[in-house]
């Protein structure tokens, strides 16, 4: 809006915290109804902010003992200069479980903030990399399906995380093979898919990703759309020239298939 400042971090986190003013409510509202993937992400912070009330908030609701009250505890300052460290300690902790929740909204903020950007670049380089290669003809893969055995093992010595070629002859795609990739310092592996059709696949997976989950995050750049999401310390994303309902249960797939053989109960493929 014409003379106001940017929407930044303090007007978003203001929001979480339920302390945005007045004043800067409807553009912090016009601006998350403009960029709908930080609207996803503040939604999702409001909610883990509620959680941690909800967990704490027995202990609010706690009467305060009588010896804490700042009536008793200036009358027994009087009578004595010196407060029991005890004592001391047990007013502050109740003073600032208000603050907690504070100081815990901002560091998961700032964490959380971090790693939407990192999954955002991982994202982006293996969308990149699928206009890149899912145009060749000739040498689309570097190792082709008939090594599938060779191409997995090298990958995932590679990656450094154990690999697989999901089987999505399910879904109406066969692999036609894959290839290692650099992505910002990381080794990366991309195996590529087709159906009868000729349209192409990837799936693009490296090592790296800061949390032991996420769910799916979906996003659609110049007609490719990809999924992406980590798991156990891998980060994923299966490209392709589809709409999110066609994409969404070969990620569903894939994401089993990766669950089937990371989990012994379940055996592996």
């Amino acid at each position: 809006m014409t003379g106001e400042r940017p929407i930044g971090e303090d007007d978003l986190q203001a929001l979480v915290d339920g302390r945005l003013s007045s004043s800067r409510r409807d553009a912090v509202k016009a601006y998350l109804a403009d960029h709908p993937e930080t609207a996803e992400q503040v939604e999702r912070e409001i909610e883990h902010r509620e959680a941690l009330r909800t967990r704490l908030a027995f202990k609010a609701q706690e009467p305060i003992p009588s010896r804490l009250r700042i009536t008793n505890l200036v009358a027994a300052r009087r009578r004595s200069p010196l407060v029991r460290p005890a004592t001391f300690a047990a007013a502050l902790a109740w003073l600032t479980i208000g603050g907690i929740l504070g100081a815990w909204g901002g560091v998961w903020w700032t964490s959380r903030a971090y790693m939407q950007a990192a999954a955002l670049t991982v994202a982006d380089n293996a969308i990149a990399a699928h206009r890149i290669y899912v145009g060749e003809r000739l040498h689309p893969v570097e190792v082709p399906a008939d090594q599938e055995a060779h191409l997995v093992q090298w990958l995932s010595r590679r990656v450094g995380k154990q690999l697989i070629a999901p089987n999505l002859n399910a879904q109406g795609y066969r692999l036609i093979g894959g290839r290692l990739l650099p992505d910002s310092g990381e080794a990366a592996a991309q195996f590529m898919y087709e159906n009868v059709g000729g349209n192409r696949l990837t799936l693009y997976a490296r090592s790296g990703g800061n949390e032991a989950q996420t769910s799916f995050r979906f996003e659609e750049q110049d007609g490719v759309s990809a999924f992406s999401w980590i798991d156990k310390g891998l980060s994923y994303v299966v490209s392709a020239k589809a709409d999110r309902a066609q994409l969404l249960p070969i990620a569903e797939a894939i994401y089993k298939q990766f669950e089937a053989t990371s989990d012994p109960a379940k055996g592996r493929l």
